[in-house]
């Protein structure tokens, strides 16, 4: 069952400090690239991930082609893509041994959700994090710690 409530959602987003961000976009004027920056200045270290444009930097950040690439723990794979694309992306994260999906406004993959809770992975699905961060009133997290 995903994550609805209030304290739910609340506790996974105190306790993240590092989130790879599916879908991640270079262009100021997409969704991801907003939200991407919203986190980041709440502390959160995002890792963009994207395919497309791996190897630039998105808002300091480098742009990695997968999760398997990212070679660190982490806490929130945020999925800014097409429902019906989740699939392999919570596969690749429950093999990188995530925490939990997180899948954005309009993204609702229940068969992908239940194969990530059977893994023990969290999940929210269909909210976004920038929204939940302010409407709950949750602080900025500590910085990560280097590893």
């Amino acid at each position: 069952m995903p994550l609805t409530t209030d304290d739910e959602i609340r506790e996974l987003l105190t306790s993240a400090r590092t989130i790879a961000l599916v879908g991640a976009s270079d262009r100021p004027d997409r969704a991801s690239h907003g939200v991407m920056g919203a986190l980041q200045a709440h502390g959160y270290r995002v890792l963009p991930i994207n395919p497309q444009i791996t190897g630039t930097h998105v808002l300091g950040e480098y742009v990695w082609e997968s999760i398997d690439q990212l070679g660190m723990p982490i806490d929130i794979v945020d999925i800014f893509r097409r429902s019906d694309a989740v699939g392999p992306i919570v596969d690749d994260a429950i093999a990188a041994g995530a925490k939990a999906i997180w899948m954005q406004l309009g993204v609702i993959n229940h068969e992908a959700a239940e194969k990530a809770e059977a893994a023990g992975l969290k999940v929210v699905m269909d909210h976004c994090p920038k929204i939940e961060i302010r409407r709950l009133g949750i602080d900025p997290v500590a910085p990560p710690q280097a590893t």
